[in-house]
């Protein structure tokens, strides 16, 4: 048995962030929407009484799982049953992603993030990047296009690149240029 602790740190950690893909869930499979939040704590519930054994390994599935059975039974319950709500919940084809809209709100996240990102380069180095890198031309095209040189293209094409990671991964995104020490031959040593 799993104790109270380790039950409310997976609870809070793997759960809660899933709350509004399932409520949304939830919103789409019942007909009633003054019981959503009523069927979200049901499954809640649900998922943690479960969880009292042995906690997921795959929290996401196993949550979405409980839901979509709880709501057939709910339906299944009701003193009045909408016949097209039960069959609607019993032929979701399983190889469906149901994780499709939560993939898709990720992936404008991340686009917003990266629009911020490349707005903190500096004019020159945004057009290479963008060029190279959204546009898709090669050094050379680059280069004859923007009138420099294939040195200089990659150099800054690397440092709005670091930036935009930075950016990405939390930092504040700003390019950092590196200066290179020469280096000595062993003659020069002496």
């Amino acid at each position: 048995m799993i104790d109270d602790k380790a039950i409310e740190d997976w609870f809070c950690r793997e759960v809660l962030p899933l709350e509004g893909s399932l409520t949304r869930f939830i919103q789409r499979n019942w007909r009633v929407a003054d019981d959503v939040i009523d069927l979200r704590h049901d499954v809640y519930e649900l998922a943690i009484g479960s969880a009292r054994t042995c906690l997921p390994l795959a929290t996401r599935p196993y949550l979405f799982t409980i839901a979509r059975n709880h709501l057939i039974n709910q339906a299944k319950r009701a003193r009045i049953v909408s016949f097209d709500l039960v069959a609607d919940l019993e032929t979701v084809d399983r190889a469906v992603d149901i994780y499709e809209t939560h993939r898709h709100l990720d992936s404008r996240e991340a686009l917003r993030q990266f629009q911020v990102g490349l707005e903190k380069l500096s004019p020159r180095v945004r057009e290479i990047v963008k060029l190279r890198k959204i546009e898709g031309l090669n050094v050379q095209e680059t280069a004859d296009r923007l009138g420099i040189g294939k040195d200089a293209v990659s150099h800054q094409v690397m440092m709005g690149m670091r930036a935009l990671a930075d950016h990405m991964l939390g930092g504040p995104g700003k390019i950092v240029r590196q200066r290179f020490a020469r280096s000595r031959s062993k003659g020069d040593e002496s």
